[in-house]
């Protein structure tokens, strides 16, 4: 479980990387969303 939050590139040859990263939580992804209203929402 402490695996998934450290971000990692895997690389697989030939210049290809898996890359996998932490998930946002929630009371952040909340809060960017309050702070920063979606374009064009009172149109």
């Amino acid at each position: 479980m402490a695996d998934d939050k450290l971000y990692k590139a895997e690389y697989l040859g030939s210049g290809t990387f898996v890359i996998s990263k932490p998930k946002r939580k929630k009371i952040k992804m909340r809060q960017s969303q309050l702070k920063n209203p979606q374009r064009g929402s009172r149109k």
